[in-house]
Parts: C-alpha cells; sequence; structure tokens
C-alpha cells in the first residue's frame, strides 16, 4: 500500500497526502485528500485509490452493523442467556464508543483509549476484558465474511487482578447453621445444599425434588435459571430455566450425611422447586436477598450468596478432598478453576500447614 501521511492544515481542514511513486523524472508525485476530520480524510483515500494489492476491503459498513450483523448471525448457535449477555454488553458498551465509526477506520489507540476510559469509570478489570474478547469475536468474522481488518488481533487485554472473595471462617459458618437448624425453611434447605454440596444460585433455584433421590442420596444438577435481556429490543427481561454453565456443570453429587434429615424432613413432588416449595420457582436475586435477611438477623457480616460455593470448596480441601474430586463436585472444567478461584487459605489454616514443618534430626 502506498505511504501515507495525515495532518491538519492551516485552514482546518485534515489533509490525507500519498506518496504514488515517482514520474518519468524521477520527481515524488502526490496526491492529497481532504476532510473535516482526520478519519474522513483517511476514508477518501482509501476509496479513491485503487486497492488492489491490499488484503483488506474498504467498506462503509459501520462497527454498528458489524456487531448487530453478528449478533443475529451467532444467536442460532449459542444459549439465549449469552446471546442476551453478548446483547447487554455490545448496547451498553460497545455501540456507543464505537457504533457510528467504520469498521475500517478503526485504530488500536481508539480501542486502549475505550480501554483506559472504562477502567477509569470503575468497570473491573475481569469484566471489560469479557467485552474485548466479544470485540474480538466480532473483527474474526468480520475478517472472514468481508476482508475487513482485524484491528482487535494483537490488542493486549489488561492483566486480570484475582478477586477477592469473602469467605466464611468456622466461627461464623457455625452461628449460620445454628441460626438455620433453629429456624427450618424451604430457604435454608437451599442456602444448606449450597453450602454442603456447592451449588451456585441458578442450580439451587431451579432444583425440583425429582432431582433429588434420597434412597441413593444424590443430587443431580441439570438445570439452571436466570434472569436475561429480551430479545425484542426492550428494557423488558425474563426468567429463563435452561442448561447449566457447561456440560461439565451438569452433574451428579452424592448427598453428605448431615443434609439427609433436612432433606426428608421437607421432600415433595417431584415438580416442586425445593426453595419456593411450589411450582413455580424462585429466581436468584430473591434467594440472594432472603440470603442477605438471615445474615441480618444471625447477626452476620455480609456476604455474597456466591461465597457460600467458595466456602465449600475451602472446607473441603480442609478435610483432605483430592482437588480432582472437588473440581468435579463444583462442575468445573479443570482443576486449574478450582484451585485458582475457590479455594482459599487463612492464617490459621496456614500455620497449621508450617506447623507441619520439623527440623531434620
Amino acid at each position: 500500500m502506498s505511504k501515507k501521511t495525515a495532518y491538519k492544515r492551516r485552514d482546518g481542514r485534515w489533509e490525507c497526502r500519498i506518496s504514488m511513486g515517482k514520474d518519468e523524472n524521477g520527481r515524488r508525485v502526490f496526491r492529497s485528500f481532504y476532510g473535516k476530520s482526520r478519519d474522513e480524510a483517511e476514508y477518501k483515500a482509501m476509496i479513491a485509490l485503487d486497492h488492489s494489492e491490499d488484503e483488506y476491503a474498504v467498506t462503509e459498513m459501520t462497527v454498528r452493523e458489524l456487531v448487530t450483523e453478528w449478533l443475529h448471525v451467532t444467536a442460532s448457535r449459542i444459549k439465549e442467556s449469552t446471546a442476551a449477555n453478548y446483547v447487554m454488553k455490545a448496547e451498553k458498551h460497545l455501540i456507543p464508543a464505537f457504533g457510528e465509526i467504520k469498521c475500517c477506520l478503526l485504530k488500536a489507540k481508539d480501542i486502549y483509549a475505550f480501554i483506559e476510559r472504562k477502567i477509569k469509570e470503575g468497570l473491573s478489570v475481569r469484566y471489560l476484558s469479557d467485552i474485548i474478547v466479544l470485540f474480538k469475536s466480532v473483527f474474526r468474522y468480520a475478517s472472514r465474511e468481508y476482508r475487513i481488518r482485524n484491528v482487535l488481533d494483537g490488542i493486549v487485554l489488561p492483566k486480570k487482578n484475582k478477586p477477592e472473595i469473602a469467605v466464611m471462617n468456622k466461627k461464623q459458618q457455625l452461628r449460620l447453621e445454628k441460626y438455620l437448624d433453629e429456624r427450618p425453611s424451604v430457604t435454608s434447605v437451599g442456602i444448606a445444599i449450597s453450602m454442603y454440596m456447592g451449588l451456585r444460585i441458578g442450580e439451587v433455584c431451579a432444583l425440583q425434588w425429582k432431582e433429588i433421590d434420597l434412597e441413593k442420596r444424590v443430587l443431580t444438577v441439570s438445570k439452571t435459571i436466570q434472569r436475561v435481556q429480551c430479545r425484542t429490543g426492550s428494557k423488558q427481561t425474563k426468567l429463563i430455566i435452561t442448561e447449566p454453565k457447561s456440560e461439565s456443570s451438569k452433574r451428579t453429587i452424592p448427598i453428605p450425611d448431615c443434609l439427609l434429615p433436612l432433606l426428608r424432613r421437607f421432600k415433595d413432588n417431584g415438580e416442586v422447586y425445593v426453595v419456593s416449595g411450589r411450582k413455580k420457582p424462585v429466581e436468584p436475586r430473591t434467594m440472594q436477598y432472603r440470603f442477605a435477611k438471615i445474615l441480618h438477623n444471625a447477626d452476620l457480616p455480609s456476604f455474597h450468596y456466591h461465597s457460600l460455593r467458595h466456602l465449600f470448596a475451602t472446607r473441603c480441601v480442609e478435610l483432605g478432598f483430592d482437588v480432582k474430586t472437588l473440581s468435579e463436585i463444583l462442575g468445573h472444567s479443570s482443576v486449574e478453576v478450582t484451585l485458582n478461584r475457590y479455594i482459599h487459605s487463612d492464617m490459621e489454616r496456614k500455620r497449621t500447614c508450617m506447623s507441619l514443618l520439623s527440623k531434620c534430626a
């Protein structure tokens, strides 16, 4: 591609100057294109010149049009909840920032400026990385289908900080257990299942009694429940019951002995949802609210419901579970996920481990 330079003129316009090589006398030949902005001048140059030697296509397609097309194409081959998540990220972040820019004019510096701005706005690095990964998928599609240059190729994602998850200590866990024992309810059943079996909040809310076999002492996780945005383009949301997070999340778990009396006490018709006591489920945010209320009434600090899953994993390691077994119980795709995200060691545990060391005799 011919060498080009762009600069702002004294009259306020931008000029994109293209070197066309040399004439028969050896003098350099230039061609200029003008616009109200740098992008406009460069775009006019791209359109006007013959790009037969260029591997990338010049297009009028905007980022908004590309993202919208990609969302439509992928919707039929992904879970409804995943599609809703993509739409939300696109409409809330990508389209407002890049929507009116032509795809072929998007630059790496625009992406990095977006990343810096979102971090300053308070977005977590993990969430921002998810947005950029989504954007990369969109431009891989654009590169395959339209030969549009993949400007996201080579973009370095921000380093993710390992989130600090607050987990109950043993004293707090005992207080919660005592409170639940004294005030048994269907909500107590759900909390106990997450605390002693590691189920996610969506899995607990979608759990029906037909998936708990008290004779065989096993519980089967086959679905999850979550609230997603409707595909109609409106701001309305709906509650959906779908397959779990991944294939590895579909699992059958042995029920620990300590849970059996509580489960037998509340055992109901197979179609009844465990934490609602009805044939209509309770949604996750309601379950989170109930959990927060129980913590308050039990005079315990605030914890997110998901901390029960972390608590389960941590206690299992302390009891000597091998990581492979624990990973399968939690429904993880690999033991690395279990080790990096769900195992927490407090100072008491560290002291216990260090006390095992002794001087050589």
